[in-house]
């Protein structure tokens, strides 16, 4: 019965940790660069959070990225009752 189980990874690669830690750490220094009115510093953070964008989609076209799965097979059907 196991061999019928299908797992989803929703996602979890190198790359998409990667691509959501470089963005994090861009609006928190856009978000401190809104905080002390430094506009610069904003920018700054915003470029940071592009970044983290591309450096996500490089990884995944390199091959960090979620792996695809394949469906899983219907051999027969069951009806539930053994």
């Amino acid at each position: 019965m196991a061999e019928h189980e299908q797992h989803e990874d929703h996602g979890h690669s190198v790359a998409a940790w990667t691509a959501v830690a470089i963005i994090l750490a861009g609006c928190v220094v856009a978000s401190w660069g809104v905080l002390v009115a430094t506009p610069i510093l904003f920018w700054v953070g915003i470029v940071i959070a592009l970044l983290g964008a591309v450096a996500g989609k490089v990884l995944g076209m390199a091959g960090y990225g979620a792996k695809d799965v394949p469906e899983p097979r219907q051999t027969e059907q069951h009806s539930g009752i053994r």
